[in-house]
């Protein structure tokens, strides 16, 4: 007696009978067969997307890797300290930010002192070697070199300053894999960031050569900016060591130490003056 007529034989209802005769056809072991398969492809699937990140995720252990999102948030102002080798030359460097307001670069030359200086109203720049006197930053550079007046950077609550962040997925830099993600400022530049899967720690950051592409230079390469040796400073990681290399070698790469961090000190009225 075949499958079929032992169901008819116990008097089963009409969708017992139709799964006895899928059954004796071999179907319904087919069906079953790719609903398992398919059960088993979803949970392969669900594992994929429970253990992949989202950029709110990576940038979250990135400031908590930092120190913390609070933490980077109160720093008001910083002061940093080092030495830049250029060109088998070796230069005095001196840093000076404060939130939102002020960002100024300070550095000795055989020529003389010079100075790159933004503030939010206004930016200028003075390269002894080259000029009689400073030189006024007009737009659209200006606004692009005023992200610089972000001390925790443009990743610390990114959307609440009108940015957008998207995680394209992860790339290897010198053997170290990365998560990489691309900003979007509102006045429509890009930055890449480039934060170690492992300590969350940033690693590399590129963007656009404002000042090369407005000059003309469309074949300007892209500037990398390695960080490296981090230290803490009042409990927040700073890169003591910042490496900038240009793709194309037109500029000169450089490699810049810091001595000396300090945050939250006075800054000083005339440090706003191009003198």
């Amino acid at each position: 007696m075949n499958i079929l007529n032992s169901c008819k034989c116990i008097n089963l209802t009409g969708i017992h009978l139709l799964f006895c005769y899928l059954y004796s056809l071999n179907i319904l072991k087919t069906v079953t067969t790719l609903i398992i398969l398919g059960l088993f492809i979803l949970f392969l699937v669900s594992v994929q997307f429970a253990s992949a990140k989202t950029v709110d995720e990576v940038i979250d252990k990135y400031m908590a890797a930092r120190g913390g999102k609070e933490k980077l948030n109160a720093i008001k102002s910083i002061y940093m300290e080092g030495s830049q080798e250029m060109m088998s030359a070796e230069i005095a460097v001196k840093i000076i930010k404060e939130q939102n307001k002020l960002s100024r670069t300070e550095f000795e030359t055989a020529g003389g002192n010079g100075f790159n200086l933004i503030t939010d109203k206004e930016a200028w720049n003075y390269l002894p070697a080259k000029m009689y006197e400073p030189e006024k930053i007009n737009n659209p550079l200006l606004t692009a070199m005023q992200t610089e007046l972000d001390i925790a950077g443009p990743l610390v609550d990114y959307l609440s300053k009108g940015y957008t962040a998207e995680l394209i997925g992860k790339e290897n830099i010198d053997d170290t894999t990365c998560y990489k993600i691309r900003l979007a400022t509102k006045e429509g530049k890009n930055i890449f960031y480039w934060i170690e899967t492992g300590s969350y720690m940033l690693l590399q950051s590129t963007q656009t050569d404002e000042m090369n592409r407005d000059s003309g230079n469309n074949n300007a390469g892209r500037t990398f900016v390695m960080y490296k040796n981090y230290k803490a400073t009042d409990g927040i990681l700073f890169a003591h060591s910042i490496e900038i290399k240009n793709e194309n070698g037109e500029m000169q790469n450089s490699i810049t130490t810091f001595d000396k961090i300090e945050i939250n000190k006075p800054i000083y009225e005339k440090l706003y003056k191009p003198i």
